[in-house]
């Protein structure tokens, strides 16, 4: 047997070297090169590679620049993957063969080397590539070099332990003034420090002028005691451009910095110059984290920006504040895992239209997300409403014959009470047979059979047109009564009485039933001096302790009752 694999050895080594001249004596580019002797055997360092030698281990080592054998280096290392396997590591490993002999490497391996024709002294090599920057790893770093040093490492706290010492009054930052409370009231009752908000909302809806106003009642601190600075970063406006928003604004205080960067980390390292109160990006698009692949506003940098900025929130106890785009669907640009990872996202809503914008809580991990803000734009900024039912009411006029199928309702909006005006027009022999606009056409077509079949109204050769003012869309049951109302006064040729508002939830029967909440609608109703309100006759016992004031409540058990008490 070791006569036999002499033999091959033997043989193996006769057609090697003939294949060897061969090609020598065919190559018109054939030189020769003098090989480097090295030590350990077969063991070459040719332009900062490092080769492995043939020992047992196979363990891959680097030329030092002291080394005699040390030829230059490209600034690359490579290790060796003798058996053809990938070795595991943190980053990704690239595959490069090269040139014992000459030290050339190429992507792909071939018999001969294309620089000095050495055949079989291709040998395989894994390029570990350098693993990139992530958010929290920049975060960490910037703020490490100015945070307070901590002697003793963190380690679980009881849950009772947690708030010792800290007042809850107290513990929120307040936001003064109409417009504060205003935005306070969306926030939860006022702004947590350490907490990442992100604002989302169409183009020109006003996110900037809201934030920049937001960013003036900071600054100030009327309620804190001495003013803070609070830094304003764009990515988008210069500093000029913003300065003269502000101008226009009427906000003068000398506590908010203005700074015009889409470089996170330069962000926060200016941060640390300043005792911040509060920090403002706009918008989280525009701004990118060096060492991330992607451009800005692509989803890589969207979410490592995001991660650097929410540890730099949790590390230093400063609100944060965001500007997202939204897409054609008017969900936030970006990926979805952005609205996991902020404290409370916001969005503003409003009609292009209308000088009215909403401020609507979607996420909100320290209050309640059914809240609403009312504000108005006016040449100054934004302001806040204090009656938001008048955005959704027509004029109020008179008793006239023109105000024939007009009826108000209340709806709830979170934990607001908004009265809207249902518009309802019957003609006889039109040849469009029903139009909504606002309302459920389901939910229509149902009120229009009951009030053929349970109250007697001949609306069989009659169009029906429905509308809501302002372009609110009615989405819950409590206006069923208003719908209702609003055709039998169109049909009837009857203007209801101005002050009058309908409050309820009708069924296949007739019958009118309770709605959710009835209690704060009532209220809101008499708030606004109104001086009757319809309601089903099932909600008198429990609204019998309330204080209405000269408002009147009338309880009725179904549509015929209705009827007679209000068209008589």
């Amino acid at each position: 047997m070791q006569a036999l694999r002499a033999l091959h050895f033997h043989k193996h080594l006769l057609i090697s070297s003939l294949r060897f001249t061969i090609i020598c004596k065919h190559s018109r580019k054939f030189h020769s090169t003098p090989q480097q002797h090295f030590p350990n055997g077969f063991t070459a360092a040719v332009q900062g590679w490092a080769a492995p030698s043939e020992n047992p281990n196979n363990i891959p080592q680097r030329e030092s620049k002291s080394s005699p054998n040390y030829l230059g280096s490209k600034g690359r290392v490579y290790e060796v993957t003798g058996d053809g396997s990938k070795k595991k590591g943190k980053g990704k490993s690239k595959i490069v063969w090269v040139c014992s002999d000459c030290g050339y490497d190429d992507g792909q391996w071939w018999g001969i080397c294309k620089q000095c024709n050495g055949v079989n002294t291709m040998k395989r090599f894994s390029e570990e590539v350098e693993r990139p920057k992530n958010g929290f790893e920049v975060s960490e770093k910037v703020t490490r070099s100015w945070l307070p040093h901590q002697s003793v490492k963190d380690v679980p706290t009881k849950l009772t332990d947690v708030n010792k010492g800290i007042n809850q009054l107290n513990w929120r930052i307040p936001l003064f003034g109409l417009f504060g409370a205003e935005v306070g009231r969306v926030l939860g009752g006022g702004l947590v420090p350490g907490c990442l908000i992100l604002v989302g909302g169409d183009p020109g809806v006003g996110k900037s002028t809201l934030l920049l106003q937001i960013a003036a009642i900071i600054a100030e601190g009327c309620d804190m005691g001495e003013p803070a600075p609070v830094l304003y970063v764009s990515g988008e406006e210069s500093v000029e451009q913003i300065g003269n928003r502000a101008d226009r604004m009427r906000i003068g205080t000398d506590e908010i910095f203005l700074y015009a960067s889409t470089d996170i980390e330069d962000i926060l390292e200016k941060a640390q110059t300043l005792s911040l109160r509060a920090l403002v990006i706009d918008s989280i698009q525009t701004v990118y984290l060096r060492g991330v692949t992607g451009s800005a506003g692509g989803l890589s940098q969207v979410k490592e920006c995001t991660e650097a900025l929410l540890r730099f929130a949790k590390k230093t106890s400063i609100p944060v504040f965001l500007i997202g785009h939204v897409t054609k669907s008017g969900e936030i640009a970006g990926p979805r895992v952005l609205e996991h990872i902020v404290d409370v996202v916001l969005y503003m809503e409003g009609e292009k239209c209308s000088s009215h914008r909403l401020l609507r809580s979607v996420k909100n991990r320290f209050g309640s997300t059914d809240e609403l803000g009312v504000f108005e734009m006016s040449q100054s900024g934004l302001q806040a409403v204090s009656n938001p039912s008048e955005m959704f009411l027509s004029e109020q006029q008179s008793d006239s014959e023109f105000l024939a199928g007009l009826a108000v309702t209340v709806i709830m909006d979170g934990s607001r009470a908004f009265l809207i005006e249902i518009q309802a027009l019957c003609v006889a022999g039109s040849s469009v047979s029903r139009q909504v606009n606002g309302v459920q056409a389901g939910r229509a077509e149902m009120i229009i059979a009951v009030l053929i079949k349970q109250a007697g109204l001949k609306l069989q050769e009659n169009g029906v047109f429905l509308n809501v003012v302002s372009g609110v869309s009615l989405s819950e049951t409590a206006g069923d009564l208003a719908v209702a109302a609003a055709i039998c006064s169109s049909f009837l040729e009857f203007p209801l009485p101005v002050g009058i508002a309908f409050i309820g939830e009708i069924g296949l029967g007739g019958e009118i039933r309770m709605v959710p909440r009835m209690d704060k609608r009532i209220n809101t109703v008499a708030k606004l001096g109104y001086k009757k309100c319809i309601i089903p006759k099932s909600a008198e016992t429990s609204l019998s302790a309330l204080d209405l004031g000269d408002t009147e409540i009338v309880a009725c058990r179904n549509l015929k009752e209705m009827i007679n008490i209000v068209f008589r």
